[in-house]
């Protein structure tokens, strides 16, 4: 069996990100999550800079620097076996999340002690409070 690639999808606002990436990596997983490097304001700077250039949103999502972020997560999304949402996460990550269940991906939802519910939570593949809860769900589906 090939080793499993894991695509941590997440908040650039999320400081544990690196570690919940260190900890799969120390199990023996690939982890993606370099995504994180651009640092907790890159959307709003690049937002800004397309404002700046009298841009809108739909617009800036024409642009080079979007379609280039864009390319570059959407490629690691596609070589994952693997995803696992760690909550909070914004609409960006839920549909990061939809798409790889959607091409037939395991997709993990980690918590984060949420105030709503969601029953819909139920589409992923496992849902864990806890990163041991997640590392064991995933060993066994080995």
């Amino acid at each position: 069996m090939s080793k499993r690639v894991i695509y941590i999808i997440g908040s650039l606002r999320n400081p544990e990100v690196p570690r919940l990436a260190n900890a799969l990596e120390a199990g023996g997983y690939e982890v993606f999550a370099d995504w994180f490097a651009a640092g907790p304001e890159a959307d709003d700077k690049w937002r800004d800079y397309e404002k700046l250039r009298g841009k809108t949103f739909k617009q800036a999502l024409e642009g080079y620097a979007a379609k280039n972020v864009f390319a570059f997560d959407k490629r690691h999304l596609e070589r994952a076996t693997d995803v696992v949402l760690m909550a909070p996460a914004g609409k960006s990550g839920h549909l990061e999340l939809g798409w790889a269940l959607g091409k037939g991906k395991r997709g993990y939802y980690l918590l984060d002690n949420p105030d709503r519910w969601d029953v819909m939570l139920q589409f992923c593949t496992g849902v864990a409070e806890s990163w041991e809860e997640l590392v064991r769900m995933m060993e066994e589906q080995k």
